[in-house]
């Protein structure tokens, strides 16, 4: 590689860099005041996502390619998750709301590792967007938030054609999707429903949050907790 190429590169992962936090930024920005203004209206237990269904499911990783640099994502893997399907509001049924899916996994060491997705756009803007639908899969969903990688920041996302089958996939900043995992969904309850995903408390081993994310939802979540006497 010579030096020409070793600058641009550089150049591009600090650009890369600062979109990732910006959209961050941005991101936590509206959910955090999402956060505030609901739970001021609702102090109950959950502020948001007050409805749902906690099941089981399976998550079986084939990896990503090419490589993140994050284990969990470019490692193939089979284990058994927990998952939370939601509606972020508590809207009735029939109106739509910002729909929410919860994974929890296990990280190397036993301890929990959430991952929290809400429906947005699909593309290299809107997977920022926080989009309302009237059914759980009727939109693709994201973590909102990029998190911080070796190869820059990326984002989580999941789609859903097949009842049951929930297809996640990564990417690096705007750039395309590709697929690392396919998670099954169980139809039995498999727990308490009220049961708090938190990703601040429990992050899954390999990703990072930036620190202007922690820093955004940590309030938010901290609110969450207190309202559960956690």
């Amino acid at each position: 590689m010579t030096h020409l190429d070793s600058l641009a590169n550089s150049l591009a992962n600090s650009l890369a860099d600062s979109l990732g936090r910006a959209a961050s930024a941005g991101g936590g920005a509206v959910l955090g005041s999402a956060f505030r203004t609901v739970g001021a209206v609702r102090p109950a237990r959950k502020p948001l996502h007050p409805r749902g269904r906690v099941v089981g499911g399976r998550l079986r990783r084939h990896g990503s390619a090419p490589e993140t640099g994050v284990a969990f994502l470019d490692e193939p893997g089979d284990e058994p998750v927990l998952v939370r399907e939601s509606r972020s509001v508590g809207l009735p049924g029939p109106l739509p709301d910002i729909q929410g899916l919860a994974v929890r996994v296990s990280n190397p060491d036993g301890s929990p590792g959430d991952l929290l997705l809400a429906s947005t756009g699909w593309g290299p803007w809107n997977r920022f967007v926080l989009t309302p639908s009237s059914t759980t899969y009727g939109r693709p969903m994201t973590t909102l938030f990029p998190y911080r990688s070796p190869r820059g920041p990326l984002l989580l996302g999941a789609r859903s054609d097949t009842p049951g089958l929930v297809e996640l996939a990564v990417a690096l900043g705007r750039g395309p999707w590709r697929t690392f995992a396919e998670l099954t969904v169980s139809d039995q309850d498999a727990g308490d429903p009220t049961v708090s995903f938190d990703p601040v408390l429990h992050q899954v081993a390999g990703l990072e949050q930036y620190p202007a994310v922690v820093r955004l939802r940590e309030p938010a979540y901290r609110s969450a907790r207190r309202s559960r006497g956690a």
